[in-house]
């Protein structure tokens, strides 16, 4: 496990395992995102946010690294795609929301 893909992780998520777990809990989270029909692509990369949160450093496998990376790619180029206004609202931060990252959060 690289420290630097552990750093970036921990920076691009900012929310914390049980927050995230509410969020996916919502109505709102299963609203956006990708899908053929089923759970989007977001959505379930958040409940396995939830679950890499919750593993030790010591416990996370080369595929939990790779979907780390992948989370801090889609968190870095969504917030490079922020709309015009209050965002508080927008299924813009619900999907950024449903990567574990919740840009309203200080």
């Amino acid at each position: 496990m690289s420290d630097q893909t552990r750093d970036d992780f921990g920076e691009a998520v900012n929310m914390t395992a049980s927050e995230l777990e509410r969020w996916l809990d919502t109505d709102e989270s299963k609203s956006v995102g990708q899908s053929d029909g089923g759970e989007s692509v977001g959505h379930e990369s958040g409940r396995r946010i939830v679950t890499l949160l919750r593993t030790k450093k010591a416990d996370l496998t080369d595929d939990d690294e790779a979907h780390m990376r992948k989370v801090v790619g889609y968190v870095h180029r969504h917030l490079a795609q922020r709309p015009d206004g209050d965002v508080k609202d927008t299924p813009w931060r619900y999907s950024l929301m449903n990567w574990g990252h919740d840009p309203l959060k200080g």
